[in-house]
């Protein structure tokens, strides 16, 4: 498999990021890790090799990249405001440097890469697709929270104001923006949880996800796996095969 690492100074961060790419040919992914994960993290949990036909044979290509989640939503030390403002500032890295990284290293000027994840990753991917839908293509996200109000960041009801636009459930309710819309109904939109351990949470915000698309009139798959599927990697490995078969 032919990967590339790739290293430059980020203006919009303040410092040194990484990414990895894995392949020659094949449709762009941006994937991005779990929480507090690095570019790498996608390959040492297995994913790679889990997937290496569709990479091997140039029907994708990954472009892995690394999170400044430690700085951002689980910077508890900050307030709310402050670990939004850094997010916003990692949207603006991967909107300004790594979008035309993929166009150049494609040789495609106009392209528009998928976003993928899992667990958190799968929430950055979503966050991301429906921020830019102009810029992204679409998503394939496995057992993602999709509200910033949940236990695992800390964030209260009083503190959404501050993290509005990084909280898809709450914000794309009052997306009108017919451009933006347009954008979004002609992009393939994959979102799964299973219903075993360690997904309830996650079933109750794909659940709103789907119920605003519908509202949108968003066409998205939206996939309910088992109640044996647990939030654990062995079957991420298996929905993204099952996925990726049916886009490519």
């Amino acid at each position: 498999m032919h990967t590339e690492v790739h290293k430059w100074y980020s203006p919009e961060l303040g410092k040194d990021m990484e990414l990895k790419v894995y392949g020659h040919y094949g449709k762009p992914f941006i994937v991005f890790p779990c929480s507090r994960g690095r570019y790498f993290d996608f390959e040492g949990q297995g994913m790679i090799d889990k997937i290496s036909g569709y990479i091997d044979c140039g029907k994708i290509k990954l472009y892995a990249i690394d999170s400044v989640d430690i700085e951002s939503w689980y910077n508890f030390s900050v307030s709310p405001a402050e670990r939004n403002a850094r997010h916003n500032q990692y949207d603006k890295y991967i909107a300004d440097e790594v979008i035309p990284f993929i166009r150049k290293h494609t040789k495609s000027p106009n392209e528009r890469p998928m976003a993928t994840g899992t667990s958190l990753g799968a929430y950055h991917a979503v966050n991301f697709f429906l921020r830019h839908p102009d810029l992204c293509g679409g998503t394939i996200a496995l057992s993602g929270l999709y509200r910033m109000d949940r236990n695992e960041f800390r964030l209260s009801w009083g503190d959404v104001k501050e993290v509005y636009y990084n909280s898809p459930i709450h914000f794309l309710p009052n997306v009108t923006e017919p451009t933006i819309l347009n954008w979004c109904r002609k992009s393939a939109i994959i979102i799964c949880t299973g219903q075993g351990a360690w997904e309830n949470e996650a079933i109750e915000d794909t659940k709103a996800l789907d119920n605003t698309f519908k509202a949108k009139g968003i066409p998205a798959w939206i996939d309910y796996w088992g109640s044996d599927v647990n939030h654990d990697w062995p079957w991420w490995y298996i929905q993204m095969n099952y996925f990726l078969s049916k886009l490519y």
